[in-house]
This record gives structure tokens, sequence and C-alpha cells, in this order.
């Protein structure tokens, strides 16, 4: 890990000179924290999401997926095996089975069993992550993931808006920027916000780029382009003709300092990362 540090911070200095310029309109680029600081924490945990926050990221990045019992919880798999001490689909668990299981350990999070950091290995629902935010003492945007295709469909997007809506946050005044926006790579999905929230912005995930979309354009409604950085590396005019259509880039998952600079100087919206302070570090925003 030391030996990984040291690497990045080199090539962080060695970039950091071409971030700096900041995106070529002169607007800063939002750093969004990929699942929390999810390279210094158990990703998806509480203690993820206030190290980011501590870190000064612009935003938080969280994958959402509904429980038996109709809890939307933040875990990015379908899925807990990867990243609990569990087994079994998170759609088949209801929020108990899921509160009895370690998050944590396989990351390397300290679990005394006298006095375990809960805030490292707990399961962590979006109304608990909605009241961080909340509680943050700053502006602190939100990008949700729907996870699909799910046996609960719609269900997911249904439960979303009446949890945002209970925090005031499904219909952002007009005259002031959503701190709330979502993401899937499902285009159904996004329909639906649209459909039932259309204040709120979406933003279309993508792997790769298919031939309708070449130009720019996205699907009808949907202004926030989502591609992987692997797209921009082969394409980075892609981002120029996103801009051209009218949409916004949101770029996932940035961590080489090579890529962020790659990003800010093709003019990118904003970089969703595991490592919001040293990518914020090298756009010099300590």
């Amino acid at each position: 890990m030391r030996e990984r540090a040291g690497r990045w911070h080199h090539n962080a200095v060695t970039y950091a000179h071409q971030a700096r310029d900041l995106r070529p309109d002169g607007h800063p680029l939002t750093v969004v924290a990929h699942r929390g600081a999810s390279e210094d924490a158990p990703e998806h945990t509480l203690a993820a999401y206030r190290k980011a926050i501590e870190d000064g990221a612009d935003a938080l990045e969280c994958d959402v997926r509904l429980t038996a019992d109709g809890h939307l919880v933040c875990v990015h798999d379908r899925r807990v095996n990867r990243t609990s001490n569990g087994r079994g689909a998170v759609s088949t668990l209801e929020l108990a089975d899921l509160a009895a299981l370690d998050f944590g350990s396989w990351k390397g999070a300290a679990t005394d069993r006298e006095a375990p950091d809960l805030d490292a290995t707990s399961v962590l629902t979006l109304e608990r992550l909605l009241e961080l935010v909340a509680d943050a003492g700053r502006r602190v945007e939100l990008a949700v993931e729907t996870k699909h295709p799910t046996r609960w469909a719609g269900q997911v997007e249904e439960r979303l808006l009446a949890l945002l809506g209970r925090f005031g946050l499904a219909a952002p005044p007009p005259d002031e920027p959503s701190r709330v926006r979502v993401m899937s790579f499902s285009a159904r999905s996004l329909h639906r916000v649209r459909a039932a929230a259309p204040a709120l912005p979406t933003v279309y995930l993508m792997q790769f780029v298919s031939p309708r979309h070449r130009d720019g354009r996205l699907p009808t409604g949907i202004r926030i382009a989502g591609p992987s950085i692997r797209i921009i590396r082969k394409d980075p005019d892609y981002v120029a003709r996103l801009h051209r259509a009218g949409n916004q880039v949101h770029v996932w998952t940035v961590n080489d300092p090579a890529d962020v600079e790659l990003c800010a100087r093709v003019g990118v919206d904003a970089v969703i990362t595991n490592r919001p302070k040293q990518v914020l570090s090298q756009l010099g925003r300590p």
C-alpha cells in the first residue's frame, strides 16, 4: 500500500501543473467520491463517506439496492459475498439480516469484538447517508446509482423518490441546482425517474458508446453522460461532441493522475474517483 501511495504521489506531482489549469472553460472540475473515500475505507460504509466529506469531496456516489423488506441499502454487487462475511442476494435478505453482517473486515477495517467500529463495518442505508449529507455543514451533492436488473424493477425508483421527497430533495427549487442526481446504466430506470421527478438530473452511464450515441446525443430527456474513463482514453473528442449536443460529462472511475489530467484537459465536468483527497490535491484544491 505504501509503495502504491508513493507512485501515486510521484505521478500526481508530474501532472499537477496541467490539471491545475482546470477545464478549458475555466470552471473547476467537480470531484465525486466513488462509494465514498473507498481507497481508504471499506466502500459504501459510513466511515468511507465521512472520510470523503472530510477530504473535501464535492459530491458522494453510492449504489442502491432494495432489500426483501423494502429498504434501500448502499451495496454495489447483487450479492453480498465480496464485501461482507455473508452470502446471498441483497434482494432476498431483510435489513436485519444485512445488519448482522460485517461489511468492513475484507478491507482490513478494525474488528475489535468489544468495541467494533460500526461505522466501518455496518451496512449503510440510503436514509442514513442522506442524514450524513444533511449534517455535513456545507453543500455536498449526492449521485445515486440504481442497479438493474433486479427482481424489484420499478419499485427501486419508487422507493428512491419517496425517500428523497422526505428530505426535500426530489423537487429542487427552479433557481437552485439539484443536490441529487440519479445515475444508471438502464435508460428505462432513468425514464422512470424523469417521469415521476422531472426536475431531478439524470446520468446515463456507459461502458461503451453505442453507434446511435457516438455523435453526442443521449436517450431522450437525459442531459448528463456517464462514460467510463476507458471511453475517454480511446476517444477524447467524445467529450466535445457531448458538450456540443448540450450534455454534461461525468466520467468514472478516475484514479490515475494521468487520467485526471486528461479529464481536465478535454473539459470533463465531473470525475468520479476512489481517491477524492489525492485528486483534489492534484487539482490544486487541498
